[in-house]
């Protein structure tokens, strides 16, 4: 009997903006249109995850959850996203948001589900989206696999902790480095705060060098505290984006 086989990618338009609740979701939430969209993601998931339940690939589907960038609240359509928002802050412990260098625009949602194959639990093995590829191509049994997608198959599966090393960070054509527990963010002109969305971009006329594991909000810059550290970095981080990565477009939003 032949095994059926597919493959699924499905980019929500929830919640993104124009924020556009189906009639079943408006006021559902009590927290405006960004609010009712969310809710209607995590319906649109649940309808997913029944479907393949009720067709019986729930137990061998490896179902995959994430996003492209962190949170914004205003991004050009003003549907009381902020006047509602409360206390609450999407980007959580992390500091900036979609358009940032900084961990709350790059640090993104990332879940892995198979039933009866992944224990339930939190990893802090680092992983980029690029790594699922190669993953993806080992888990069907193929040699497929390119040179910045790395096999990341046993983290995806809960089967280990032992994730990249390094990764290079990306917001609106800037780059940065991961490396272990640091971040390090080379200078950019342009102003400090998108003042459109109210989010810091991560741009300043200096390096800046953070622990993450140990400041997660990016708080206290290491650069001068640590110049072996940011020299070493600085190194990587051309080694592997090379040279040029100072010249960036200015992000304009219309």
């Amino acid at each position: 009997m032949n095994q059926l086989r597919f493959f699924l990618y499905y980019a929500f338009q929830q919640p993104h903006v124009p924020r556009t609740p189906h009639p079943r979701f408006v006021g559902a939430s009590g927290m405006g249109p960004r609010g009712d969209v969310i809710l209607e993601a995590d319906w649109c998931i649940g309808e997913f995850m029944k479907t393949l339940e009720d067709e019986g690939f729930l137990e061998n589907t490896l179902v995959i959850f994430s996003s492209d960038n962190g949170p914004v609240l205003n991004d050009g359509y003003y549907d009381d996203a902020v006047e509602k928002l409360g206390n609450y802050k999407p980007s959580g412990p992390f500091r900036g948001g979609k358009y940032s260098l900084f961990e709350g625009g790059t640090r993104i949602s990332f879940v892995t589900y198979w039933k009866g194959k992944i224990k339930p639990g939190v990893s802090e093995a680092l992983v980029s989206q690029l790594d699922l590829l190669t993953s993806l191509s080992k888990l069907v049994g193929s040699n497929i696999a390119t040179e910045d997608s790395m096999d990341m198959l046993a983290v995806l599966m809960g089967e280990s902790t032992a994730g990249r090393e390094e990764v290079i960070l990306e917001a609106t054509t800037r780059t940065a480095l991961r490396s272990g527990d640091y971040v390090m963010i080379p200078p950019y002109e342009g102003p400090k705060i998108n003042q459109f969305v109210n989010i810091e971009l991560g741009n300043d006329s200096e390096y800046q060098l953070y622990n993450i594991k140990e400041d997660p909000g990016q708080n206290m810059n290491l650069a001068s505290s640590q110049p072996e550290v940011l020299e070493r970095l600085v190194k990587r981080f051309e080694e592997l984006r090379g040279g040029g990565y100072d010249k960036i477009e200015q992000l304009e939003l219309k």
